[in-house]
């Protein structure tokens, strides 16, 4: 019908608009959160493009439920606000028929949800936190920014180097602060050397410095200077164990394992689809707007149950983790709601568009009457 592709055409283009808009705010947002770690020295600078695309994947599930959501209550919104639903009710159709275009753009949409949210999104997580985790064990000297005081792994020592070379084998100008439970050291040197001794373990070598001993705020130091000075910077024992959390465990593994903590990012990832199919659904009869009286209340009114489906399937995941609720009954109810919810506001609005049926048509032929010129004599 001519309606129908009316409808599927607009609601493709508000879906890009949607999207863009949507997509834009949170990719900007994130790469301001990872340059900021980058520039903190919590994650390596090179690896801020990977860390965006990860955690691009990871949001992409919910993006795309707000982008079915928010335009199909904006197409049905818009043909209220401009009185062509008026037209769509006097043709003989109901409400009802709008879900077949709906549908035919959304349900693509909801499968994209659905593979990502049951694959991509956990493969992401786990690269994001293989990348964060490899960082996290380089060694402290390849970590350092050269002019910057940084922390580091294991938040004992505290470096500065002023000069790097370009394969991080030798620095200049070092100050090293390390803190232990009897006393303070800090070493300065002018330059130094990376080295593996011959059980592989790294050594950095600084050459004609001096040491300091002692606690603050006592008047006892201890000053020594030095030829040829060794720090352990990393030993061949220590191992990149990658622990990977919950999020970045394979869907099959967490249905295999059946803990709660697994159970409950399960019913996370199954509620994804199923919240943007039943939302996609909701928002045809929640975009019903008076046009006499604006539109802004009715997609307040749309937005919080919206927020509110996502918060409740939030709380269902939370209480599944906490052991409080059974897995087997707490990822269906809420869905189930959801679809008594949709037939009943699509129950009431045909009964209130079939109500005035009548009086539309009777409106729309007085004017068709009266607009026909009596013919000339």
């Amino acid at each position: 019908m001519i309606f129908q592709r009316a409808i599927r055409r607009e609601l493709l283009s508000t879906a890009g608009a949607v999207f863009t808009t949507l997509f834009t705010i949170v990719i900007t947002v994130m790469l301001i959160r990872i340059l900021g770690d980058a520039a903190s020295g919590k994650v390596s600078s090179s690896d801020v493009a990977a860390l965006l695309g990860f955690s691009a994947l990871n949001y992409l599930p919910v993006i795309l439920t707000l982008t079915v959501f928010i335009s199909v209550l904006l197409v049905v919104a818009r043909s209220y606000q401009d009185s062509e639903m008026v037209v769509w009710f006097a043709s003989g159709l109901s409400l009802m028929q709008w879900i077949r275009p709906v549908m035919a753009v959304g349900l693509p949409i909801i499968i994209i949800i659905s593979v990502l949210s049951l694959m991509l999104t956990p493969w992401a997580n786990g690269k994001s936190a293989e990348f964060k985790e490899r960082f996290k064990k380089r060694e402290d000297i390849s970590r350092v920014s050269p002019g910057k005081f940084q922390e580091s792994a294991l938040s004992d020592r505290i470096f500065f180097v002023e000069g790097l070379s370009a394969d991080a084998t030798s620095v200049k100008n070092v100050f090293v602060s390390q803190s232990t439970d009897k006393q303070d050291i800090v070493v300065a040197s002018q330059q130094g050397e990376i080295i593996f001794d011959e059980r592989g373990d790294k050594f950095l070598i600084l050459n004609k410095g001096r040491r300091y001993e002692g606690n603050p705020g006592e008047a006892q130091f201890q000053i020594m200077d030095f030829q040829r000075y060794g720090i352990l910077v990393a030993s061949k024992a220590d191992q990149l164990v990658t622990d990977k959390s919950t999020r970045a465990l394979p869907t099959l593994t967490l249905w295999k394992t059946s803990t709660k903590e697994h159970m409950s990012e399960l019913l996370w990832r199954i509620g994804l689809p199923l919240m943007a199919f039943s939302l996609m659904l909701l928002a045809i009869p929640l975009g019903f707007v008076n046009p006499r009286r604006g539109r802004t209340l009715n997609l307040m009114i749309a937005l919080l149950l919206a927020v509110s489906y996502s918060n409740a399937l939030g709380i269902m995941q939370a209480a599944v983790g906490q052991g409080k609720l059974q897995w087997a009954w707490a990822w269906w109810p809420l869905h189930a709601i959801g679809l008594v919810t949709i037939a009943l506001l699509f129950a009431w609005r045909n009964n209130t568009n079939s109500r005035w049926h009548p009086v539309i048509l009777l409106v729309v032929a007085k004017k068709l009457l009266f607009a026909r010129k009596p013919a000339s004599t």
